[in-house]
């Protein structure tokens, strides 16, 4: 029993000896861990910072160019939505239209002329020629100047080497040098009641508003009293300077030519021709003369449109109103007609059409006593 006794006292004291010794290996190997630990040396500040200032440096240069390349792709990606924008501009010709109405007058001398795709697919050709003494001399010019004035534009290169003003000037002289050997040689064909075998073909001629429009600019050349408005962000500009003889500058022409103004029924060359610049009228030359003035005018996103018309609208219309008038129809944003649809009235858009019609209803309810001529030009970049 005794023995027993102690073995099993043995046999206790033995697993309770165990139990402090796995509690204290337990404890140095915790203690080892925590030696360890301290062993290692821990980085300092100083052995931090070149790894931190790489980490930082190295990021903002990666983010630096995908910046930049993100730039780059949003600049080329805008640059080919302008191209692609500049492009379609480019290639569709302006709106239009026109309306010519004999009104109370006994004869109808207006002229209108109009050509899309002129010299090129992005450049237009409107004129306006209204006629006195008779309607051949505005028919001329209405057959004839267009053909002119392309042919001088082809002797350039390129369109953007045009000199307009020179191009512009020698095609109005070159129209009226036909319009006087026309008369003289006898290649006229049509009945005119002025005879033209008679001297009175003299004293025929026409006034002559000219606008070629391009994707960038609007010339316009104008000889006598017809008239070409621009519409900019609801503001009228005139684009062209009535000829009359009372004007200071031509009055001073006139005169140092040997000429005289005068005031019969208004003012008149001689007391015959109530403007001072015509294409014809060789019996008063030198002191009326073909010369046109030109002005070339940049386009911008705020044109909204450009109107050409003879004294039969401006004598009795100002140029607020006519431009207030196609500004209200351009806005009613009625369905487009195809072209060649109105007829006799000759348009490309149901909407310049009407504005058209609309002025000369306009002018002859203001009691107009001559012919009407009205082009109406829709300048709109975002038309489409």
């Amino acid at each position: 029993m005794a023995g027993i006794c102690c073995g099993v006292v043995a046999e206790n004291e033995t697993a309770a000896a165990v139990e402090p010794r796995s509690r204290a290996s337990r404890r140095r190997r915790l203690e080892l861990r925590l030696v360890s630990d301290d062993a290692v040396p821990t980085p300092t500040t100083l052995d931090m910072a070149p790894a931190k200032r790489k980490k930082i440096e190295l990021f903002p240069i990666r983010i630096s160019r995908d910046c930049g390349n993100a730039v780059e792709k949003c600049k080329r990606i805008e640059e080919n939505k302008n191209k692609s924008k500049s492009v379609k501009l480019k290639e569709d010709a302006p709106k239009f239209g026109m309306t010519s109405v004999c009104g109370r007058r006994r004869d109808m001398e207006d002229a209108v002329s109009i050509h899309t795709s002129f010299c090129n697919k992005n450049t237009s050709y409107f004129g306006v020629f209204d006629g006195h003494g008779c309607s051949h001399v505005a028919m001329k010019c209405r057959d004839r100047l267009h053909e002119i004035v392309k042919q001088e534009v082809e002797g350039f290169k390129e369109e953007k080497c045009v000199e307009w003003k020179e191009t512009m000037e020698r095609s109005f002289v070159k129209m009226d040098q036909e319009v006087g050997n026309w008369r003289v040689e006898g290649e006229n064909s049509s009945t005119c009641r002025c005879e033209l075998q008679t001297q009175q073909g003299d004293a025929v001629g026409s006034t002559a508003v000219v606008a070629v429009v391009t994707p960038e600019k609007i010339i316009v050349s104008n000889c006598g009293d017809s008239r070409a408005v621009l519409c900019r962000n609801g503001v009228a500009i005139p684009l062209s300077s009535d000829h009359k003889p009372d004007r200071p500058d031509e009055l001073l022409r006139i005169q140092e030519a040997g000429g005289r103004v005068i005031y019969w029924d208004g003012p008149r060359v001689l007391g015959v021709l109530a403007m001072s610049r015509a294409i014809g009228d060789n019996y008063l030359k030198p002191y009326v003369i073909p010369e046109p003035e030109v002005t070339l005018t940049e386009r911008t996103e705020e044109d909204e449109c450009l109107i050409l018309a003879s004294d039969g609208l401006w004598d009795v219309v100002s140029n607020d109103t006519a431009c207030g008038v196609v500004r209200t129809c351009l806005r009613a944003q009625k369905p487009p007609s195809p072209p060649g649809s109105d007829g006799a009235t000759g348009s490309s858009d149901k909407a310049c059409s009407d504005a058209s019609a609309l002025l000369t209803k306009l002018a002859l309810a203001r009691h107009s006593t001559d012919n009407v001529s009205v082009v109406v030009v829709d300048l709109r970049r975002n038309q489409q």
